[in-house]
C-alpha cells in the first residue's frame, strides 16, 4: 500500500504572493514543511504539488535542487491537479498538506495516518480538522486515492469549489468521515499557525528562529506552544485576522 503525501503550493497567494519560497533562517519556507513531513515513519513519500503557471517554475527548481518529487497540474482546478497526481503515482492512501502549513509535527501526521491505516475499513477520510480543535496550520487529513479520483469525476468541471479538495470528500455523504480532536494540551484552536498573511509570516519567523538558535532544527508542537505561552505577546502579531477557510468548515 502505498501511503504518499502532497502538497498543494504555487507562488501565485493572493494575499500573500510568493510566500512558500520566502525564506525563514536561509530556508524557504516550503523546504522547512517538506523536511518536518519527511520525519514520519509512515509516510512512504511527500511530493508538491504545484501548477503549471510559469511562475511556478521557482518551486520546480527548489524541488529539483532538494530532490524533492513535484508533480504540475491545474492552477484554479486544485481537485483535477491532485486527482491527476494520486492516478500518475498510483497512490493507494494520499496525505493532504498544505503549502501555507510550514511547521507540521510529524507525531500527529503519524497519529492520524495511524487512526486511518487502524479503521480503514470503516472510515474513508480521516483527519484532524473537520472540526479545528488543533492549532491551524497542523492540519492533517488521510483518505483513499479512489475516493477522490471518483469525486474529481463527479463534480461539474465548470464549479468554481473544485480549487478545494476535501471539501467534495467531505461533502459527500458516500464516504464515512471521522475527526480526531485534539488533547487538551494541544487544544488551542485560536493560536494560528499557518501563514496566510505577512503578519502570519512574522510569527512563524519568530517561533523558527528561536528554535534554531538555540540549535534545535526540529521542534515539536508541544515546544512551539510551551514558548508561546511564555510569550504570550507574540500571539498580537496575527490575532484577529479573519480566515477565509472558516466559511467552508462551517458550512460542512
Amino acid at each position: 500500500m502505498k501511503i504518499i503525501g502532497s502538497i498543494q503550493a504555487r507562488v501565485g497567494s493572493t494575499r500573500f504572493p510568493g510566500k512558500v519560497l520566502k525564506e525563514i533562517c536561509g530556508k524557504p519556507m516550503l523546504l522547512w514543511q517538506v523536511e518536518r513531513i519527511k520525519r514520519s515513519r509512515l509516510l512512504d513519500d511527500i511530493i508538491v504539488a504545484t501548477t503549471l503557471n510559469p511562475r511556478d517554475d521557482e518551486i520546480v527548481k527548489l524541488c529539483k535542487k532538494h530532490d524533492i518529487k513535484f508533480f504540475r497540474g491545474s492552477e484554479n482546478d486544485v481537485l483535477k491537479r491532485i486527482s491527476a497526481l494520486i492516478k500518475l503515482f498510483k497512490i493507494d492512501t494520499h496525505v493532504e498538506f498544505l503549502g501555507d502549513s510550514p511547521l507540521p509535527d510529524a507525531h500527529i501526521i503519524d497519529e492520524i495516518i495511524g487512526f486511518y491505516l487502524k479503521y480503514r475499513d470503516k472510515y474513508d477520510y480521516v483527519s484532524n480538522a473537520l472540526k479545528i480543535t488543533y492549532p491551524p496550520g497542523m492540519d492533517v487529513s488521510v483518505f483513499k486515492g479512489a475516493a477522490l479520483i471518483t469525486v474529481d469525476r463527479k463534480v461539474p468541471k465548470d464549479e468554481p469549489l473544485r480549487e478545494h479538495l476535501s471539501l467534495h470528500i467531505i461533502r459527500d455523504k458516500r464516504y464515512k468521515k471521522y475527526n480526531l480532536e485534539a488533547p487538551d494540551y494541544h487544544r488551542f484552536p485560536d493560536i494560528s499557525l499557518e501563514v496566510d498573511t505577512p503578519e502570519d509570516f512574522k510569527l512563524i519567523s519568530n517561533i523558527v528562529n528561536y528554535f534554531t538558535n538555540r540549535g534545535e532544527d526540529y521542534f515539536s508542537l508541544t515546544q512551539i506552544l510551551g514558548y508561546l505561552k511564555q510569550n504570550k505577546d507574540l500571539l498580537e502579531i496575527n490575532k484577529g485576522i479573519p480566515r477565509r477557510w472558516k466559511k467552508f468548515k462551517e458550512g460542512q
